[in-house]
């Protein structure tokens, strides 16, 4: 049976290699099991195939060449990516806009940002003058500054002052995780988000699952009209920038598995497990933060 330290050594292994041909034998072979059984049981564990996984760690490289590559066709070819016409194929998938979009994206944009505790690590939020940009997890601010300027590169940022919009966000965050607005009232901030069409369908049925539910990436994919796009889900929920506005935390796989979560695992469960209790009338705190 394929264990966790030897997902985590072929994952490692294709980040390390994502730039390169992979193949799914020679992926099975660096786990030591026959492609059939490694595929079966990558999957298994992280919710997504070996080259699926290895699609998107070439996507991260591509993501680096495009911001440091004095041509979008440089960091193509040096990402991996064969032709530069499959990327373009699949940009609104992958990218969410075309290459020459990405790399300029944030270009004349002023960001303000403002981070906080949140569960075992810190919380970062940001906005333009539009609404919220932005809205993860992570261990640090520095960490957290550096996943913000790495999504808009060109931006102007500063952190955000107290006051005015500022304030009324933290009461809804305040609200919202402790439970006092109610379980089943979505976290209503205004938000600025640049996605493709399905992504935004995905996104927007995220909203209306009750705190305390969960749907699977399937029962995801028929509420909105594109049964057979649970791979598809999947990859929206992954690219959903804005947590807890968003919230991907309520989608699991089809086998009660958690499924993935870009923020960790247990930061999912946790947030699940609160709003269930919530729900239940169990607890009356929420998710533990600073606020």
């Amino acid at each position: 049976m394929l264990g966790t330290m030897q997902i985590q050594n072929v994952c490692d292994f294709i980040r390390t290699h994502a730039t390169e041909k992979l193949s799914l034998s020679g992926l099975a072979a660096q786990a030591g099991l026959s492609p059939y059984h490694f595929h079966r049981r990558f999957k298994a564990e992280l919710g997504v195939t070996p080259m699926q996984f290895a699609e998107s760690c070439r996507l991260q490289a591509l993501k680096s060449a495009l911001r440091t590559r004095g041509s979008v066709t440089d960091a193509v070819y040096e990402a991996g990516f064969g032709s530069a016409s499959r990327v373009y194929e699949q940009s609104d998938r992958s990218l969410g806009m075309t290459p020459a979009q990405y790399r300029a994206w944030g270009k004349g944009v002023e960001i303000t940002y403002a981070s906080l505790p949140f569960l075992s690590g810190r919380m970062m939020l940001a906005a333009t003058d539009r609404g919220l940009c932005f809205l993860q997890f992570g261990e640090s601010d520095a960490e957290l500054l550096g996943m913000l300027r790495a999504e808009f590169p060109e931006a102007r940022f500063e952190k955000m002052a107290a006051g005015g919009a500022f304030d009324e966000w933290m009461r809804a965050l305040r609200e919202h995780l402790s439970g006092r607005e109610g379980v089943d009232q979505p976290l209503g901030l205004p938000l600025d988000l640049r996605a493709t069409a399905f992504q935004m369908r995905v996104w927007n049925y995220l909203r209306t699952i009750p705190a305390g539910s969960v749907r699977s990436y399937a029962e995801v994919a028929e509420g909105i009209g594109r049964p057979g796009a649970a791979r598809a889900v999947a990859r929206a929920c992954a690219s959903n920038r804005v947590a807890l506005v968003i919230p991907c935390h309520r989608v699991i796989r089809g086998d009660g598995g958690l499924g993935g979560y870009r923020w960790g695992l247990e930061r999912k469960r946790a947030l699940l497990e609160s709003e269930k209790n919530r729900a239940a009338g169990e607890g009356k705190s929420g998710v533990s933060a600073s606020l």
